[in-house]
C-alpha cells in the first residue's frame, strides 16, 4: 500500500508542490529608520508587520521521492496561500540592538489524479515557520545613516502532508517534516535621503543545518511622522537544506511591503 501511495504522490506532487511552497520563507522587510523615539530609559523600540510576495525556484523533495524542480512566479501566491503571519521587532540601546523576525505560512492545493483509479484527487498542505533572532552593534551611527554588524540564528521548520480522496486509496495520507537551525552574520543599515524618505536594506549569510543560508534585501521608506513609516522593496533569500529524504534547496524572491511603528 505504501508503494502504491508513493506512485500517486509522485504524479500529483510535482504539479502541486511548486504552488504549495511559494511563500515558504516570506520573511523581514525593514530595518528601523535612523531617527527613532528614545524612551526615558534610553531604549528605542520598533515593530514592523509586513508581507513578502515571494516566488520560488529550486529543488524540493519529501516522502523519499526524487527531487522535483519548481519554478513559480510570486504572482501565483494567492492561488494557494491559506494563512500568513509575518513581523519583525527591534529593541535598541545606544549602539546595541536585539531583533527578531518571524514568519509562518500555510499553503494548500488540490488536483485530480491522472487516471482516477487509485485516487480521484490529492490535496497537498505545506506549513513553514522561519524565525530569526539576532543582535547587532552600530559601526556607523549619525544623523543621516546607521550601519550595524549583526549575528544571529535562524530556525526553520517545514512540513508537507498529502491526503488522497476517492478510489482505492481513499483516506490515505502521508506527511514529512524537517526542523533545523542556521547561524547567520552580516550587515544591515539605513540612509536618510530627506527628513521623510530613507533607504534601508541588509545582507546576511550563514550555515548550520543547511549547507548555506543567505538573505539580501533593499527597500525605500517614507516617514509619515516620528512614529509611523511605510516601506516597499525587494528581497531574495536562499537556503540549501537536505537530510535523509527531505530536500529544500530553493531561492525565494519578490516584492516586500510593510509598516514600521516606533514607540
Amino acid at each position: 500500500m505504501k508503494s502504491v501511495a508513493a506512485t500517486v504522490v509522485a504524479s500529483v506532487g510535482s504539479v502541486l508542490f511548486a504552488g504549495n511552497v511559494l511563500a515558504a520563507d516570506m520573511v523581514s522587510p525593514v530595518a528601523p529608520a535612523a531617527e527613532q523615539i528614545t524612551t526615558e530609559s534610553g531604549w528605542t523600540f520598533a515593530v514592523a508587520p509586513y508581507f513578502w510576495a515571494a516566488g520560488l525556484s529550486g529543488d524540493v523533495a519529501s516522502f523519499g521521492l526524487p527531487p522535483v524542480h519548481v519554478d513559480a512566479d510570486f504572482a501565483e501566491i494567492f492561488d494557494h496561500l491559506k494563512f500568513g503571519a509575518m513581523a519583525i521587532g527591534e529593541a535598541r540601546y545606544g549602539p546595541y540592538s536585539i531583533f527578531g523576525d518571524v514568519m509562518y505560512t500555510k499553503l494548500s492545493g488540490s488536483k485530480g489524479t491522472p487516471l482516477g483509479i487509485l485516487a480521484t484527487s490529492a490535496e497537498v498542505t505545506s506549513e513553514t515557520f522561519a524565525g530569526l533572532v539576532g543582535a547587532g552593534y552600530s559601526i556607523v551611527d549619525n544623523a543621516s545613516a546607521r550601519l550595524d554588524i549583526i549575528g544571529g540564528v535562524r530556525i526553520w521548520s517545514a512540513s508537507t502532508e498529502i491526503s488522497l480522496s476517492g478510489g482505492i486509496l481513499d483516506g490515505v495520507s502521508r506527511s514529512d517534516s524537517a526542523t533545523w537551525a542556521d547561524a547567520v552574520a552580516g550587515l544591515r543599515g539605513n540612509y536618510s535621503i530627506t527628513s521623510n524618505v530613507y533607504l534601508t536594506g541588509w545582507g546576511y549569510v550563514g550555515a548550520g543545518g543547511a549547507d548555506v543560508d543567505w538573505d539580501v534585501a533593499g527597500a525605500i521608506g517614507y516617514r509619515f511622522n516620528d512614529r509611523i513609516s511605510a516601506v516597499a522593496g525587494y528581497r531574495a533569500l536562499g537556503v540549501d537544506y537536505s537530510s535523509d529524504d527531505f530536500v529544500f534547496d530553493v531561492v525565494q524572491q519578490g516584492p516586500i511591503l510593510g509598516m514600521v511603528f516606533r514607540f
